[in-house]
């Protein structure tokens, strides 16, 4: 259980995977709050639900977790705690919003408004993002950074290697 933590968690001090899981984040954080919260002229939990179940087409579940997903893996993300999988879920929902919807429209968003709907290019850049952070981590400045410095510091492993290379250094 703890080496599946670890390797969950692990990350080093590079600034890459942290622009790419705060940038993430953000852009999540507003998207999951309209839904959720009612915030940045979204419609709220409630109507959010009402429209996911409904004309969406998504079981219950389903939606609740997309809703979960984008606010508070978008939190998780910004904080770096979990980062994997926090990323994991966004990339999830991503996949699952160009499946169930934007692949019909095509490529580009509607800038013009001469599009039935927004095209998928917004999805598959945050997709991008998450996979960054699914295979580097969380990066510096993260929880899962401070984490992982302490699961190997304690790793019996390393203070184990520790002692056996002073011994033979003496």
């Amino acid at each position: 259980m703890q080496r599946t933590l670890e390797r969950i968690l692990k990350t080093d001090d590079s600034l890459g995977p942290t622009i790419l899981r705060v940038s993430l984040g953000t852009v999540m954080f507003a998207h999951g709050a309209q839904k959720a919260l009612g915030w940045f002229g979204g419609y709220g939990y409630g109507a959010t639900m009402d429209y996911l179940t409904g004309p969406g087409g998504l079981p219950w579940l389903i939606a609740f977790l997309v809703i979960a997903i984008e606010l508070v893996g978008s939190l998780a993300l910004i904080a770096g705690a979990g980062g994997r999988a926090a990323a994991l879920g966004v990339g999830a929902v991503m996949l699952g919003a160009i499946l169930t919807v934007h692949a019909k429209v095509g490529f580009f968003m509607n800038w013009g408004g001469a599009q039935p709907g927004e095209g998928y290019e917004y999805h598959l850049l945050a997709i991008a993002l998450a996979a960054g952070v699914v295979i580097a981590g969380s990066g510096a400045y993260s929880v899962d950074r401070w984490l992982t410095r302490k699961l190997e510091s304690r790793s019996p492993a390393t203070s184990r290697a520790g002692e056996i290379g002073a011994r033979w250094a003496s």
